[in-house]
């Protein structure tokens, strides 16, 4: 038995802040956020609307178009930093029960921004041992939440939304996914994280109590490339599969100046590379999916095309997916 990609569904909230907004909020400009991040503009969730709640509406639109009724869904796994709730209860039974499934197995996954690809090697897992038939993965964030709008560092960076699919059981290898890396080092934990809100609380912060993310961006970003740049080269080496038979080259949508990076050393052309971070800036876990969904929504993704994600987070975090799209074309 194979795990095959089988559908994609985003949603996106309809509030927008641009680099101009940033402008009147902390000492900022347009120019300079678009220069250093690529980033134009973000989307930001509704006070009332949830993690849960965005995450349902990707996770409707995904459902709807794998042909599969909702009640075939067997597993829920929900990518987030930002939950309904911190601690229980998880994000994805919250999920599961505005979409009607009573039962099924759901939980959520932490792994900052490479979420989407740990819950993708979850479902395959499940999907490949026989436990599980159609696995739901939903990357989902309100990065809005957990931001700090005074530190000018890290707020210009985050957005909201959601996306994502469907990973269903099949008999046939040329719609399975190929191979998936996953990899973590704690040792670079102080680089990205939310020092507060946890057991292990830094009480001398000085956003006291207040569960936001902090972030040193300089050492990030030279981590970010140099893991991500070997992470692709092994799996696709691994794989003896050439960066020129990649038709869909999708990274976590953190900033254009590590994707260009990525995309040189793989030799890409900007036909194959997925860029979403103008308009939507760095979505965490729900970054890839959103970026598969509009590739798929503008008719550029079609089936058996073959899409490389690609991702690197807090913890820190990093994995890569070789996965055909199994889907139907829009």
């Amino acid at each position: 038995m194979h795990a095959a990609f089988r559908s994609i569904g985003a949603y996106v909230p309809t509030k927008i802040l641009t680099n101009a907004d940033f402008e009147a909020m902390v000492d900022t400009t347009d120019e300079w956020i678009f220069k250093r991040t690529g980033i134009k503009e973000r989307h930001i969730a509704a006070d009332d609307e949830t993690t849960s709640d965005m995450g349902v509406k990707a996770a409707e639109l995904a459902i709807e178009r794998s042909g599969l009724s909702k009640n075939d869904i067997d597993m829920i796994v929900c990518a987030t930093i930002s939950p309904d709730y911190f601690c229980m209860p998880s994000t994805a039974t919250i999920i599961a029960t505005k979409l009607g499934l009573e039962k099924v197995t759901a939980f959520d996954l932490s792994a900052a921004c490479t979420g989407f690809v740990y819950a993708l090697s979850v479902a395959r897992a499940f999907i490949e041992s026989g436990m599980k038939k159609n696995v739901l993965i939903v990357g989902s964030e309100k990065l809005s939440a957990i931001t700090d709008y005074t530190d000018r560092g890290t707020c210009i960076l985050f957005g909201d939304g959601a996306g994502a699919a469907v990973i269903s059981a099949t008999t046939d290898k040329s719609e399975a996914i190929i191979d998936i890396h996953t990899g973590s080092d704690g040792a670079y934990a102080d680089l990205l994280m939310s020092p507060n809100g946890g057991s292990g609380s830094i009480h001398d912060d000085p956003t006291g109590s207040a569960c936001v993310m902090k972030m040193k961006g300089n050492e990030t970003f030279k981590v970010a490339v140099r893991t991500l740049t070997n992470d692709v080269v092994a799996i696709l080496e691994e794989n003896n599969i050439t960066s020129s038979a990649i038709q869909h080259f999708v990274p976590h949508q953190a900033n254009y100046r590590i994707i260009k990076a990525v995309g040189d050393a793989l030799n890409l052309k900007d036909e194959q590379v997925v860029i979403t971070v103008e308009k939507y800036g760095n979505t965490s876990g729900a970054s890839i999916p959103m970026a598969i969904n509009d590739i798929y929504e503008s008719g550029r993704l079609q089936k058996g095309e073959l899409m490389l994600l690609d991702a690197f987070g807090g913890g820190l975090t990093w994995g890569s997916a070789l996965v055909p799209f199994a889907g139907k074309n829009i």
